[in-house]
């Protein structure tokens, strides 16, 4: 909380102390009523006292609460406007610092999570800015001011409040043991619902195809269940402040006029019309010195679940990517799309196995390279290495001469052209989505894109929409078929005009005839661009110049179609069980 602390600007700063000094203004102004409530009241028990008698101390009283409502609107005003711009900015950057975030770092926080930090965090933070300002202020402050006021006016009146203030301080100790490590675990439980929320929408095709309703149903009401049930926990154990308190302070108050009465019965007549106004006074701050305790049990209420979330907040701060870019890249080269990999090798984490195992290979401008292999041979992860998602543990990738960690991540990805195995659209329009980001092409022109559609075969689908570019893209593109979505992301990479161009099992949603005549287009019109394409398909890669066989992260063939067509055990049972013996050899 402390580290999160540290974020507020000077301007915020400033606005926080003048809150304080805003508390204590209104403070002030609440504690001097009573003393005017005991003069008017000598003044009512005073013989030959009139009404005009009562006006100048009643007058002042108005005057000091519509101060008082005053300050504490200004007050509220503060509170809300620091609170609001502090997490505005926050949110900010938890959201950069997520965007700067490697794959690495993703999947050690998961999305869910992430996304639960960005809003549910963030909120519970600022609620409890916007009410600390006002309670955690205000509620010390007058207690012990009120204190002050009353100290030296009666030792059994005193005794009295002393008590109360023990039963307050007992509950809220009890809410401290008690519902602070409940609190601590509600956000986490909050991650695992809005996770099985979100994957329930998000595969709720495959859940209605597999009649698992009920099964879906059961994990979410679980879940939803555990959610309440500690809710609940604390949320009973909180109502209880409310009769406590309203039990306390109409207790203190019977104790109070218990006492005066006796006190009163047993003074000097001169001396009674004194006690009775101290008893009104005493009974006012006594209700204040209780209020002010009241107002730090309600802290109490919101402040355990501020404090996790603070913490989970700074959990994401304070992470740095694994993946570092220099400010500008160091060295330069005469190279145009090349692509050379040097022993690579490359594990997720120090302990774990190696996933890409001593893999050399060369592709120069105009080379197509193919890489196939079984399902977690490391294909993706392999060409992933190349735009810098993951970094090498060892050897070296280098892109037109230059190893990948020595470029800016600005210029790297402006040679690299990426369409990754799921195709990604965002809410917009066809045109935006095509010309989003930065290109080193500039600021794309209709014709560029119309060109980057239709050599990726997506022109005449995008021409029939009605209103053609400026066509809606709902989020995730779930208004397009799976081969559009594939089409539209092709083409978006195609329109940056890049150098080298990444296809990681970019065509699989693709019709043979659409994959067919998609992979002529780019032969014929990139011929220049160096092609790196992770396939399942045998057809889509027969054409490569060179082809890598995966297995178990191990490169254990490499050539070309014919080559290993010859040669390779693996590569042979790969084709024959998905084309004829014509087919292969005579290419489809």
């Amino acid at each position: 909380m402390l580290k999160l602390l540290r974020r507020f600007t000077g301007v915020e700063v400033a606005m926080l102390l003048v809150t304080v000094v805003l508390v204590a203004c209104s403070v002030w102004l609440d504690l001097e009523l009573p003393a005017y409530m005991s003069e008017i009241t000598t003044i009512l028990q005073t013989p030959g006292s009139t009404v005009t008698d009562l006006q100048d101390p009643a007058f002042k009283m108005v005057g000091l609460s519509l101060a008082s409502f005053a300050v504490t609107v200004v007050v509220g005003f503060v509170a809300a406007r620091v609170a609001a711009s502090f997490t505005t900015r926050l949110r900010s950057d938890v959201y950069h610092q997520v965007m700067d975030y490697s794959q690495a770092e993703i999947k050690r926080f998961s999305i869910p999570s992430l996304l639960t930090r960005t809003t549910n965090d963030l909120t519970q933070l600022q609620t409890t800015i916007t009410m600390g300002l006002q309670v955690v202020t205000k509620g010390p402050m007058m207690a012990l001011w009120a204190v002050t006021k009353i100290a030296g006016k009666s030792g059994q009146w005193l005794m009295a409040v002393g008590a109360a203030v023990a039963v307050v301080l007992l509950m809220l100790l009890v809410f401290l043991f008690l519902a602070f490590p409940k609190q601590r675990r509600i956000q986490g439980l909050v991650d695992n619902l809005n996770a099985l929320t979100r994957e329930s929408l998000t595969g709720i095709r495959v859940v209605r195809a597999y009649n698992a309703e009920d099964y879906q149903t059961d994990k979410f009401n679980h879940a939803n269940d555990e959610l309440t049930r500690l809710q609940l926990f604390v949320g009973r154990l909180f109502s209880l402040m409310g009769p406590v308190m309203s039990f306390v302070s109409s207790f203190l108050t019977l104790v109070i006029y218990w006492i005066g009465a006796h006190l009163i019965s047993e003074a000097a007549m001169e001396a009674k019309v004194g006690l009775f106004a101290d008893m009104v006074v005493f009974t006012s701050y006594g209700m204040q010195i209780i209020i002010g305790f009241m107002m730090m049990m309600m802290v109490f209420m919101i402040l355990p679940r501020a404090m996790v979330s603070a913490g989970r907040i700074n959990d994401v701060l304070t992470l740095d990517s694994s993946i570092l870019y220099p400010e500008q890249t160091k060295s330069t080269s005469d190279a145009k799309g090349q692509v050379v990999f040097e022993d690579v090798s490359f594990r997720y984490s120090k302990t774990s196995e190696a996933v890409i195992e001593h893999v050399s290979f060369r592709a120069n401008a105009g080379d197509t390279i193919a890489f196939i292999g079984s399902t977690g041979s490391g294909k993706s992860t392999l060409v992933n290495l190349i735009p810098r998602f993951y970094d090498a543990t060892q050897g070296h990738v280098l892109v037109n001469g230059v190893n990948v960690k020595d470029y800016d991540q600005k210029n790297l990805h402006n040679l690299v052209g990426y369409i990754p195995q799921k195709a990604v659209l965002f809410s917009g329009t066809v045109r935006s989505n095509m010309a989003m980001g930065e290109s080193k092409a500039g600021q794309l022109t209709d014709s560029d894109i119309w060109e980057a559609l239709e050599l990726a075969q997506g022109k005449g689908f995008v021409q029939a929409l009605d209103k053609g570019l400026d066509a809606e893209v709902a989020q995730n593109g779930t208004n397009f078929s799976g081969g559009q979505r594939q089409r539209l992301a092709i083409a978006r990479a195609l329109a940056r005009k890049p150098e080298i161009l990444i296809f990681d099992d970019s065509f699989s949603a693709l019709d043979y005839q659409t994959d067919k005549a998609l992979r002529q287009a780019l032969n014929e019109r990139t011929a220049g661009l160096t092609k790196l394409i992770v396939a399942q398909r045998i057809s889509t890669i027969m054409d490569a110049d060179q082809i890598l066989v995966l297995d178990q992260g191990k490169v254990v063939g490499q050539g070309t179609h014919r080559e290993l067509l010859a040669t390779n055990p693996i590569y042979q049972e790969i084709a024959y069980s998905q084309l004829s013996k014509e087919e292969l050899e005579h290419g489809n």
